[in-house]
């Protein structure tokens, strides 16, 4: 359900941000996120990471969500938003990690966990490069970005591919960029690898 509610996210959001849907498009965009977050909560209770932290760190981001639809003009509250979504997301990808590592035996729900964690951890990354775009607003070429174009970028990264019209300008989101392609890097070789090499293992007995 994470995956899928992810991805439709991927589809929903511009007619979101560019407010194609009328004034309700700010209120579907925090419904949307707080069942993405309700999700990722779920998913951390199913792995064997800490429940307790997920909700110590969920708690805060679903209030600020909710701030950020009453002031939207706050940057204060997008600021500590986006930096507590970072820190979420990162803990809901290490959750997921833990969750796939844990069986010797590959189910159909650890294939999805793969998608899903892809998804997460470019979400965290998203949220990473916005909270550095407050701290240093010429971290990209063109000024501040939205969250939706950062999206892209941190898509473009995780896969490698690099196809994105944003380049990052300061040295901190440099940092971020090339850390984010070690991670891309690093996810294909040790988690989807040992996934493929069980799946192949338990189809070729």
């Amino acid at each position: 359900m994470l995956l899928f509610v992810q991805l439709a996210f991927l589809l929903i959001y511009p007619f979101i941000e560019k407010e194609l849907i009328g004034p309700w498009g700010k209120a579907g965009f925090g419904v949307l996120a707080l069942v993405v977050l309700y999700l990722a909560v779920r998913v951390v209770r199913a792995s064997p990471a800490l429940t307790w932290v997920a909700a110590f760190i969920g708690i805060p981001v679903v209030l600020l969500t909710v701030a950020e639809a009453i002031w939207p003009d706050s940057t204060a509250i997008a600021f500590t938003s986006a930096l507590f979504h970072a820190i979420f997301y990162f803990y809901v990808g290490y959750a997921l990690v833990r969750y796939m590592f844990a069986d010797n035996w590959v189910s159909k729900d650890e294939l999805y966990a793969t998608g899903a964690t892809f998804t997460v951890f470019a979400w965290a990354y998203a949220y990473l490069y916005l909270t550095a775009q407050f701290v240093w607003p010429d971290s990209f070429v063109g000024g501040p970005r939205s969250w939706f174009e950062l999206l892209g970028l941190s898509v473009a990264n995780m896969t490698g591919t690099g196809l994105s019209d944003i380049v990052a300008a300061a040295p901190h989101a440099r940092s971020f960029v090339s850390l984010q392609q070690i991670t891309g890097t690093l996810y294909v070789a040790m988690v989807v690898a040992r996934l493929v090499g069980l799946t192949i293992v338990r189809f070729g007995r």
